[in-house]
């Protein structure tokens, strides 16, 4: 396989920190996904247990059992514990839904603008050989 091709090979530059700029750049923009999305976990996680556990209806009346929600919500995965019943645990339920939504969209444009940069910029090189 040429050196310059392949998902595997672009990936490991990505996190190569001598990768080029435009790997430079994939990496920035995903780190800060990864470092925002914690916050908004820890965030959301103390939001929800402040929120719902007073609440003998709620699925999670511990710190822990707010963060296990709230990361299954963050990942868009569904969980068996039940949804906020608190006006505002439904709220912090609808912001972390858009939050999570948002990353992925924000990660697959990334993704689709780098390797669409990085194939425009192979052609070009090609042109010029």
């Amino acid at each position: 396989m040429d050196k310059g091709s392949g998902l595997t090979h672009e990936m490991g530059m990505v996190v190569n920190p001598r990768g080029s700029r435009p790997h430079e750049l994939l990496r920035n923009r995903i780190a800060w996904l990864v470092t925002l999305t914690f916050v908004v976990d820890l965030g959301g996680t103390t939001g929800a247990w402040l929120l719902e556990r007073g609440d003998p209806h709620t699925g999670f009346t511990t710190w822990a059992g707010a963060l296990f929600w709230t990361t299954a919500q963050l990942t868009t995965v569904s969980s068996q514990l039940p949804n906020p019943v608190t006006p505002g645990g439904k709220a912090l339920d609808i912001v972390l839904e858009l939050w999570s939504v948002s990353v992925v969209a924000t990660l697959a444009a990334s993704l689709a603008s780098f390797f669409t940069h990085r194939h425009i910029a192979e052609m070009k090189k090609k042109e010029h050989e």
